[in-house]
């Protein structure tokens, strides 16, 4: 999720940073020390960052819900600009090691998207689709990665993108006045400086179903669910609910939220996390989490 501040204005400060991160089958949380821990489905060793020191910003790869989605990777950005990963890859994935200068990063499918300093954004992995073909973006804030599609916030409020169009997830070029992005399996979803919030794709499950939505300030994507934060601290959500991931109407004083595949994270302002939704394999054992890193911390 990203988190947006309301007052939008066209010269963006540091993108805000992610600490905690829903993947399909497993939940990663950055604490406030810089360290990282991770909950769920280590098939490929993607929740293997116990060693992992001097985070600003976790990612976690893959949203959307079949039988391999327990092919994962989690990404994580330290306080150096660089970057480092664990999980599966197959697809080249995980090999960032090399990237420097990022100030953002996300996951998709198959594939790793990073912000740079200047702006620019850099890709790795699958590009069958075109997702990775973000090397002529400039004057991006802020990253988001679907399944198939990337999707690039300008300094201008304007939205960019790439990938899989088949669902129309990539048509957003007509988007104004954006402050945040989220993209989940096939569907993109935008929040408005107003606090309302806008989205394209796929909608079998109403997951596009939030243009009556008023005062967000943070927004999330999964598979078939979208979620928002209000500036109250409470959450809605649309989309598939076959899990429960969509139950959050009870939650409170909630300052971020990340959606995975078929699960829902919330972090508190007194930074533990609650979750809802598919717990298989334990992605939502979370309750014992404490000081994971606050927005703006």
């Amino acid at each position: 999720m990203e988190q947006a501040n309301l007052g939008f204005c066209k010269e963006w400060a540091s993108p805000k940073h992610h600490a905690i991160a829903a993947g399909p089958r497993h939940t990663v949380g950055l604490q406030s020390d810089g360290t990282v821990t991770a909950v769920g489905d280590n098939k490929y060793g993607q929740c293997d960052v116990s060693g992992w020191r001097d985070m600003v910003a976790v990612a976690a790869g893959n949203v959307h819900m079949a039988t391999n989605t327990g092919n994962a990777h989690t990404i994580g950005l330290t306080s150096d600009g660089t970057v480092t990963a664990v999980g599966w890859n197959k697809h080249d994935q995980c090999n960032v090691n090399d990237w420097r200068n990022i100030v953002a990063v996300a996951a998709g499918w198959r594939r790793t998207v990073g912000l740079t300093s200047d702006g620019t954004v850099v890709a790795a992995g699958r590009n069958n689709e075109g997702q990775c073909n973000v090397g002529d973006w400039h004057n991006i804030v802020a990253v988001a990665a679907g399944d198939w599609h990337t999707i690039g916030l300008t300094s201008n409020g304007t939205v960019v993108a790439a990938g899989n169009n088949r669902y129309s997830q990539c048509n957003v070029s007509d988007w104004r006045d954006i402050v945040a992005i989220a993209a989940g399996y096939l569907h993109t979803v935008g929040l408005q400086s107003d606090g309302t919030v806008v989205a394209v794709g796929l909608n079998k499950f109403d997951a596009c179903d939030v243009s009556g939505w008023r005062g967000m300030v943070a927004i999330a994507a999964g598979s078939y669910h979208t979620v928002g934060l209000q500036s109250d601290g409470r959450c809605a959500a649309a989309g598939k609910n076959e899990h429960g991931q969509c139950n959050v109407s009870g939650w409170r004083d909630i300052v971020a939220v990340a959606a995975g595949c078929a699960h829902t994270l919330g972090l508190k302002s007194d930074g533990t996390v609650v979750a809802v939704g598919d717990n298989k394999y334990g992605q939502c054992d979370v309750s014992s989490w404490h000081g994971i890193l606050l927005p703006g911390n």
